[in-house]
C-alpha cells in the first residue's frame, strides 16, 4: 500500500496516528497529528486511519494543548 499525501494512517508497528508527508526511497514519511517530527515507516507496515482512530489523535492533541504541553 502506497497512501498520497495527506492521508491518515497508523503505523502497526509503534500504533502511532500520522499524516503521510512523502515518500523516501523505500518509506513513507509520516508526521504525527498536530505536528511533531517526522518519522519513516515500511510501506507494508501502515493502513488507513479509520474516523475513530482520527478522532482519538485530534482529542489527544487538543488535550496536550491545552495542558500546555503542545507550543
Amino acid at each position: 500500500m502506497r497512501p498520497g499525501v495527506g492521508a491518515y494512517v497508523v503505523d502497526t508497528r509503534t500504533g502511532r496516528v500520522g499524516i503521510v508527508m512523502g515518500h523516501e526511497g523505500p518509506y513513507v514519511q509520516l508526521r504525527p497529528y498536530g505536528g511533531g517530527k517526522e518519522w519513516d515507516a515500511e510501506p507494508g507496515a501502515v493502513r488507513v486511519a479509520t474516523a475513530a482512530e482520527r478522532l482519538r489523535a485530534a482529542t489527544a492533541y487538543a488535550n496536550a494543548r491545552s495542558r500546555g504541553e503542545v507550543p
